[in-house]
């Protein structure tokens, strides 16, 4: 049995898809639904079970070795959230129970952590695994700062002897995609550009406020959640070094770009309006986010990863503007 943890989200949910369509399994998903339309990220892919995170301890208690492998995606991810206490007992807390009973059950451990870990981006995007480096990243918000302080503590374990057998952080970059419906004001800028257009027929994207940007030519590195997942099942077939690892393209693209490609996927012509920056987020609002994919290309993931274009024309054609959006 696969456990995912957050396998009702918008990554873990395109991750079980890809488990099992692999034929994979079975998995099991650790997740709360609410009342809203969560549960359609999963109506279509075969799920063995489903455990509410309260009952998780008496899961992993009852099913012991005959979980093969652990993906923890699950996690308070809104970089908005104040509750601190909060996220500590869900990003770190829970992150460790699940690192020790992944050592106790010998079974492979990958988890979700996160680009928010690298901050304003001054000290560079590499997935640098010396804890120097990782003491020198000083993220912006809680959220990231309980990402970073996980990604300390198994690259500590693992140095003291006390790791999984296999282990593999990823540090996401600005995924897109499809299943991320539930996410309200987290939802990536792909989905809410998308709206905008359908809605309105333009987008408004913020004015540059630095000398060495266009405006809307602040870069992100988009990446479609199908790579992400490609890199995950790649993780667990090959199992290379242990160790915390980007996920991104290698390659940052402007507002701009995502604006223009959604406009083409759509059919409709390019009508963009140039806002001002809230003066609340101007001073600290990054200019410029890429991931350097050197280290995963290193340990031998050689796969391809979809051109922007290509990434927003199938999100466009295939799910946003079908009667049907989910996978």
């Amino acid at each position: 049995m696969i456990l995912v943890t957050g396998g009702a989200g918008f990554i873990g949910s395109n991750l079980v898809a890809g488990l099992t369509g692999a034929g994979l399994g079975p998995v099991a998903v650790c997740d709360m639904f609410g009342h809203d339309a969560k549960w359609k990220n999963l109506a279509k892919h075969p799920v063995h079970e489903v455990v509410d995170p309260t009952e998780l301890p008496l899961f992993l208690d009852q099913s012991g070795t005959s979980i093969e492998a652990v993906f923890h995606m699950g996690a308070i991810s809104a970089t908005t959230e104040t509750d601190v206490d909060l996220i500590m007992r869900t990003n770190l807390t829970l992150s460790q129970s699940l690192w020790r009973f992944c050592i106790d059950a010998d079974c492979p451990f990958i988890y979700a952590s996160s680009a928010a870990t690298y901050g304003d981006g001054s000290q560079g995007f590499t997935d640098d695994n010396d804890a120097a480096a990782l003491a020198a990243l000083r993220p912006l918000n809680p959220y990231g700062w309980s990402k970073k302080l996980f990604d300390d503590y198994t690259i500590t374990e693992a140095a003291a002897g006390s790791a999984p057998p296999f282990w593999a952080g990823l540090k996401f970059f600005n995924v897109y995609g499809p299943n991320e419906y539930h996410k309200g004001g987290q939802r990536s800028v792909a989905h809410q550009l998308f709206e905008q257009i359908r809605d309105t027929g333009q987008v408004k994207l913020f004015k540059s406020h630095h000398p060495d940007y266009e405006d809307g030519g602040q870069l992100r590195d988009f990446v479609h959640v199908d790579d992400c997942v490609k890199l995950m099942l790649w993780l667990l077939r090959d199992r290379p070094e242990s160790g915390v690892y980007n996920c991104g393209t290698g390659k940052a693209r402007s507002f701009k770009d995502l604006a223009l490609a959604t406009f083409a996927a759509m059919g409709k012509e390019a009508k963009i309006d140039f806002i001002d920056t809230p003066e609340a987020i101007r001073r600290h609002y990054q200019y410029f986010t890429e991931a350097d994919m050197t280290r995963v290309r290193g340990a031998g993931y050689d796969a391809n990863v979809m051109s922007l274009e290509d990434g927003i024309a199938g999100y466009v054609k295939d799910f946003l503007a079908t009667d049907d959006p989910y996978r």
